[in-house]
C-alpha cells in the first residue's frame, strides 16, 4: 500500500530534479569574470555560463591559508570551490581546460577540485587580486595542508589570471 502511494513520487522526482538542473543561470549584472563552457547543462548565454563577482561570491567558498611556489610568505586566499562552480553549471565531463588571460592553458581533472578542495581564489589576505598579482582568479590548491601537492604537475595546474574554463 505504501509503495503504491510513493510510486508517483518515485517516477516524478527524477524529472523534477532534471528540470531544476536545466534551468538557466541568472544573467550576470556586473563585469563577467569567468566563462564556463563545454559539457555543461546550465547556461546563461549561447552554450556558456558567465559569472560576475557577485555570482562567484554567492557560491560555496573556502579559505585556504598556504604558501605557494610563487610567494615567499603564507597568505590567506578565499574564493568559490571549483566543485561548486561545476555543480552550478551542471558539468558532465571529467576534465577542465583552464585558460588564462595570457593564453596559457592547463588540463585539470575535475576530481582534483573535489579531492583537494581546490578554489578559484578571488582574494589574497582579504583584498581582490589584481591581474598583476595572479588575479582575477587563481586555481589554488591547499599546498600547506597537502605537501605532496608541491610537484611540477600540480604547479602546472595552478593557473592564475583565469578567465575561461572548458569542461570536457
Amino acid at each position: 500500500m505504501r509503495l503504491r502511494r510513493l510510486l508517483p513520487l518515485i517516477l516524478v522526482l527524477p524529472w523534477c530534479l532534471a528540470a531544476t538542473a536545466a534551468e538557466p543561470l541568472p544573467e550576470p549584472e556586473g563585469r563577467v569574470m569567468l566563462t564556463v563552457s563545454g559539457d555543461i547543462t546550465r547556461t546563461n548565454g549561447e552554450g556558456k555560463a558567465r559569472f560576475d563577482r557577485a555570482m562567484l561570491e554567492a557560491l560555496p567558498s573556502r579559505i585556504i591559508e598556504t604558501h605557494t611556489p610563487w610567494h615567499e610568505a603564507s597568505a590567506r586566499y578565499e574564493g568559490p570551490l571549483g566543485e561548486a562552480i561545476f555543480e552550478a553549471v551542471g558539468a558532465r565531463g571529467d576534465q577542465a581546460r583552464v585558460m588564462a588571460l595570457n593564453g596559457f592553458e592547463a588540463e585539470v581533472p575535475l576530481s582534483d577540485f573535489t579531492r583537494y578542495g581546490v578554489i578559484l581564489a578571488m582574494t589574497r589576505d582579504g583584498e581582490p587580486m589584481p591581474i598583476r598579482r595572479f588575479g582575477p582568479l587563481f586555481v589554488l590548491y591547499p599546498f600547506d595542508e597537502r605537501p605532496h601537492l608541491l610537484n611540477e604537475e600540480t604547479r602546472f595546474r595552478s593557473v592564475w589570471q583565469v578567465v575561461r574554463i572548458e569542461i570536457h
